[in-house]
Order: C-alpha cells, then structure tokens, then sequence
C-alpha cells in the first residue's frame, strides 16, 4: 500500500506526529515528525510492525484491530508509550480509519514537555505563594516588636536606677 503523494506531502509537512499504518499494523508511512518523536527513520521501519517501535498495552493493540475492523475512530489521552530504545512517553492520540486505503491514521501529540511545563509553573506558583505567606508572618512578627520596644524605652525613661534599665 503506497500512500498518494499530494497526501504524502501534506502529512510531512505537519508538525504534528502522523503515523499511517495497514490493517496489520505495519507501518505505511511515517512523516518528519513522528520520526522525531519515536527516534526512528520512517526508511527503516515501513512494513514493519508498530508495536516493534513503541508499546502501549495489549488492549490499546486490540483497539486499533477493532477500529480498522469496525471503521471506529478514537481518542486515546495521556497514554504511556515504551519506545524500542527504552524511552517512555506519554501522548494524546487520535486513530482515524481511512477506508479507501483500509489504512489507519494516527495522530499524536507529545504531552511530557507540557506536562513539564505545567508542573514548572505550578512550583513557581507554589514558590509564590510560600514567599508571600512568610513575608506576612514576617510582618505579623515585627508590628508587635516594635510596640513592645516602644514601652520598654518609655518604662527605661521612667526608671531611677541605672542597674534596673538593663531589664528593658
């Protein structure tokens, strides 16, 4: 099964991973992307099997079996992908079954540099949010000081022994 070429330049020209792939899960075509993202050289592995690159789990197989057979598209999230060379990731994809072809189509969005994103900027915020609780406690501490300080110098001032003024 060999892909149109209008069709094969528009998926190389995404920047979305898309990995086509033959009733028996055998790789048809792979674009620039999802050669980035699993590592791999789209010459090396075509007609080879997918679950050969990278692994989900046994039932994600069997429920791309069931969307080529049944003609069902899905939408799988924050899947944990084992690549061959022992890197995981963790992906949203979509699987679209292209009948004319009796291809499958699956697009898939990288999510662990978002995820590191988003946890960044939740320790930031957190980091935030730990300065400002003790520049409060800071300021609760220092406003009773310095009334105290207040009476201690006046209750100095009114003291006739110089040995008692030590005490405050």
């Amino acid at each position: 099964m060999t892909l149109d070429s209008s069709y094969k330049q528009l998926l190389d020209s995404l920047s979305t991973a898309v990995i086509v792939v033959d009733a028996k899960l055998r790789f048809v075509h792979l674009n620039p992307a999802a050669e980035v993202l699993l590592a791999v050289s789209a010459a090396r592995v075509l007609e080879e099997p997918l679950t050969a690159y990278f692994y989900e789990s046994e039932a994600a197989v069997d429920a791309l079996y069931d969307a080529h057979d049944r003609s069902l598209s899905y939408t799988k999230r924050r899947a944990n992908w084992q690549l061959v060379h022992g890197e995981k990731l963790t992906v949203d994809y979509t699987v679209t079954p292209i009948n004319e072809s009796e291809t499958l189509l699956i697009e898939v969005q990288p999510l662990d540099r978002l995820l590191r994103i988003s946890r960044d900027e939740s320790i930031i915020a957190a980091q935030e949010t730990t300065r400002n609780l003790v520049r409060g406690m800071a300021h609760e501490i220092k406003n009773p000081l310095g009334g105290i300080r207040g009476a201690a110098q006046l209750l100095a001032r009114e003291l006739h022994k110089p040995d008692l003024a030590e005490y405050t």
